[in-house]
């Protein structure tokens, strides 16, 4: 008769991070999210600085928005390539392409140079971000997933705490340039740490051959880049004058001809139209982005064009949001969260917060709140996403075949690009309208319509399930 033999102690105890199998990689992730925090604080606090000293205020809107038209193309590429040659090349190429863009951005003549140093952080972004989740999901169980999201998110701690300060000191006393080079510094650890665990994953990696359904989704893919690149010149170029407004407005139909039918083609079917489970979790991506990241990347701009504020200090906005978006991330991680409030109802959680707390910068850009209060509330809006993100993350991980894992990745981090690429458009076209004169009702306005998107979020998020 045969016996069976009971689980020893060892194979009982609950799945771990702290375990050797674990560890590497979520250290070396970590690192490398703690990278890609930095250089996004950093950025973004020295940004309206840079703008203004190489006398380019008008091309701000393209500077922010370039990452996101490029990460379009890329995040689909990456998903493709992640799963058809496994994680680790993709991983490799954009660790690459981000030193690259740094030493572009650092040595940029012109805000033309330093727009295309964005455009290749865009796409390092694009590599690393699809790549790293799709390895987190073959080399950790589902159980440890949330936390290791969470941990990303904590990740953004530091560099929200010291990243703003550093780049806005730095800025003020040296050069917004060297806030480039310091990116380029700190790749060199997270690569080492990473690089375990990238080895590991290579010699399991199984090639396969790719479809022609990607093929055709990759050209979709260019052709959205090409048309949201002619939105958003088309926006910068609409405030200027004669000859130059009429291409921006010609640039911004074609682009917007462009970028309608290939993103339909991209994204999952359903997506427009929120049908139930994959493909309202995409959507709501896309909202969750156009409503907090643009209204993200606007405050520092805000508080030193309307309050005066030094990037210092108008990088406080940055910290803000660092801290609270962890602090959220870290309550969605609990474990009596993720058992007792369904995904669902964090959804609606979290949107409601943003919805709420975006009000906070409108009123601000208005002189109806004070910038500590204003900032305060901002931080609900924080709390919010931090909520949101790792729902949306870990939702997509749980309903996609493992084989697809990538493929959908791409297409939420796809989705979140676009959206926020054309609200940045729009408020671009509207700050070179403006410019060099910037004033509040026009922040509060931008404001305003992300709090709308965040309530149509809210309203979506029940079709989630």
């Amino acid at each position: 008769m045969p016996t069976t033999t009971a689980p020893s102690r060892r194979d009982s105890r609950p799945a771990s991070l702290f375990t050797r199998d674990h560890l590497p990689f979520a250290v070396g992730a970590v690192a490398l999210v703690t990278l890609g925090a930095f250089e996004n604080r950093a950025t973004t606090t020295v940004l309206p600085t840079a703008a203004r000293d190489l006398d380019a205020l008008w091309l701000f809107g393209a500077a922010s928005a370039a990452p996101l038209v490029s990460f379009v193309l890329a995040t689909v590429v990456a998903g493709a390539w992640a799963d058809h040659r496994g994680p680790v090349r993709p991983l490799q190429a954009g660790m690459a392409v981000f030193v690259a863009s740094q030493v572009a951005m650092a040595a940029a003549p012109g805000m033309a140079v330093l727009t295309l140093g964005r455009f290749g952080s865009g796409i390092a972004e694009a590599f690393m971000d699809v790549s790293l989740t799709v390895l987190l999901a073959r080399a950790l169980p589902e159980a440890l997933r949330a936390k290791v999201f969470a941990a990303f998110a904590a990740a953004w701690v530091l560099p929200s705490l010291l990243g703003p300060p550093i780049a806005g000191v730095l800025a003020e006393v040296w050069s917004w340039r060297a806030i480039f080079a310091v990116g380029v510094a700190l790749l060199v650890p997270a690569w080492l740490l990473l690089r375990p665990s990238m080895r590991a994953a290579a010699t399991t990696a199984a090639p396969t051959r790719w479809t022609g359904q990607e093929h055709r989704a990759v050209r979709a893919a260019a052709l959205a880049a090409v048309g949201l690149a002619g939105l958003t010149a088309g926006g910068s170029l609409l405030g200027r004058d004669g000859s130059t407004r009429a291409l921006g407005v010609g640039l911004a139909v074609a682009g917007l001809a462009c970028t309608v039918p290939a993103v339909r083609t991209v994204l999952p079917a359903g997506t427009l139209r929120l049908a139930r489970g994959i493909p309202a979790l995409v959507a709501l991506r896309g909202l969750v982005a156009a409503a907090f990241g643009t209204a993200g990347s606007l405050l520092p701009l805000m508080l030193s064009t309307v309050h005066g504020l030094g990037p210092a200090a108008a990088g406080t906005s940055l910290t803000v949001t660092g801290l609270c978006w962890a602090a959220g991330s870290q309550l969605h991680g609990l474990d009596v969260v993720q058992r007792r409030v369904r995904a669902v109802r964090r959804l609606q959680l979290g949107f409601a917060l943003i919805t709420v707390g975006v009000l906070g910068p409108a009123l601000t850009s208005l002189d109806a709140l004070g910038v500590v209060a204003g900032l305060a509330l901002w931080g609900v809006a924080g709390l919010g996403m931090g909520i949101v993100s790792p729902t949306l993350s870990t939702q997509l991980l749980l309903f996609a075949p493992v084989s697809d894992q990538g493929r959908v990745t791409a297409a939420s981090s796809l989705t979140a690009s676009v959206a926020q690429a054309v609200a940045l458009a729009a408020a671009g076209a509207l700050i070179a309208w403006q410019a060099p004169a910037l004033p509040g009702w026009l922040f509060a306005g931008v404001m305003a319509a992300s709090a709308a998107v965040g309530a149509v979020g809210w309203a979506a998020a029940r079709r989630a399930g």
